[in-house]
């Protein structure tokens, strides 16, 4: 038996996304072992749910938010006969770790997301860390923060990069684009995805809004996303006499968001926090070419050069003559663009990512 236990699984997010796919192939690797599987989710609503993601349903539990029902589930859920416990994030890691007491055969499998673990944890969730058979980073540099912070042997963190989203793939391959959505401008376009929280300002929309101040008048910002700091970026618009060209368009629908891609002209994100960053394998996707900080998980998406640019996070004017440059170009981001969606091609779809997971599933468990 396989036992997942996730933050949310239904919920918009880079880590509700990669946990829907986790769960997803765990799902698959059940089935195809001749074993069983059990999915709780400490956000989601209370009861029984059902998804559907890569032509794979899964089923999960959700317990509205009480750890205390989740750690008893977790807790009734393993026996002598559960071979794999998966802790879908770092704060859920002491769940498993005291569930293999009662199934001391099973396999530990804890997954990282990014910034969670780029400092070092509470001694309680270090300590669950430490006595994990394998760590899950989707990038070079998370894997590198979970062995220097949080003291984990580096053979035992594994690599497993996350996968676009396979509905965001097959919007990308309509050859007809839809009509631009309500609020988006015309004129020559860049266009950033993000949450607005206060706590994510690292993501360098403030940069952007800055650095469109040196731009050609036709250009404009387009921000996509809901938090409590677009008020603070709303005024920083006015402050720098830009506000008639940053549109923000708030929390958008999925047909909205892909019809921003698909008008758009440039992504960029010039964050320092990226775990991973799945915005940017969404705007590849559409050919678009990006540009993101030159930091974090991001380096592993970008390629310098190739596939779009990457910037010092808060150097607003390498940010604002990179974008001049690309606006100035337009067969340039034609070619980056190419480029960044063979790269989403050829590394960054679902059923690599399950090819990928399967085989460190095959190698931890055969252990």
């Amino acid at each position: 038996m396989i036992l997942g236990v996730f933050p949310e699984l239904d919920g918009i997010g880079g880590v509700q996304r990669a946990s829907r796919h986790l769960a997803a192939v765990l799902t698959a690797y059940a089935h195809r072992v001749g074993g069983s599987v059990r999915m709780l989710a400490l956000n989601d609503a209370l009861g029984k749910h059902r998804s559907q993601v890569g032509g794979c349903e899964i089923e999960y539990e959700g317990f509205d938010r009480s750890r205390w029902a989740l750690t008893q589930a977790c807790w009734r859920s393993t026996d002598r006969n559960t071979r794999l416990l998966l802790a879908a994030h770092p704060n859920l890691a002491p769940l498993i770790s005291a569930a293999k007491r009662k199934a001391p055969s099973a396999r530990a499998v804890v997954v990282c997301h990014g910034i969670e673990v780029w400092a070092p944890l509470g001694w309680l969730r270090r300590v669950a860390l430490a006595q994990a058979d394998c760590i899950l980073a989707p990038s070079c540099y998370t894997a590198e923060q979970v062995t220097r912070q949080q003291g984990v042997q580096r053979k035992r963190v594994h690599l497993l990069p996350w996968a676009l989203e396979p509905t965001f793939w097959e919007m990308a391959q309509q050859a007809q684009a839809p009509g631009r959505p309500p609020g988006f401008p015309p004129g020559r376009v860049v266009l950033a995805v993000t949450r607005l929280a206060a706590v994510d300002a690292y993501k360098g929309v403030d940069t952007l809004i800055q650095a469109l101040v040196r731009l050609p008048n036709d250009a404009h910002l387009v921000v996509v996303g809901e938090g409590d700091d677009r008020p603070r970026l709303e005024a920083l618009a006015r402050a720098q006499g830009v506000a008639r060209r940053v549109h923000f368009l708030g929390a958008l629908e999925r047909d909205e968001l892909v019809a921003c891609y698909q008008h758009c002209d440039i992504f960029a994100l010039p964050s320092k926090g990226e775990g991973f960053g799945l915005v940017f394998l969404e705007a590849m996707a559409f050919g678009k070419p990006v540009i993101g900080g030159a930091h974090g998980g991001t380096l592993d998406i970008i390629e310098h050069g190739t596939s779009g640019f990457l910037v010092p996070h808060g150097d607003v004017e390498q940010l604002a003559a990179t974008l001049t440059h690309l606006l100035a170009h337009p067969a340039l981001c034609e070619e980056l663009g190419h480029h960044a969606r063979e790269r989403v091609a050829q590394h960054y779809l679902f059923p690599q990512f399950a090819s990928r997971l399967n085989a460190i599933l095959d190698e931890l468990l055969a252990r």
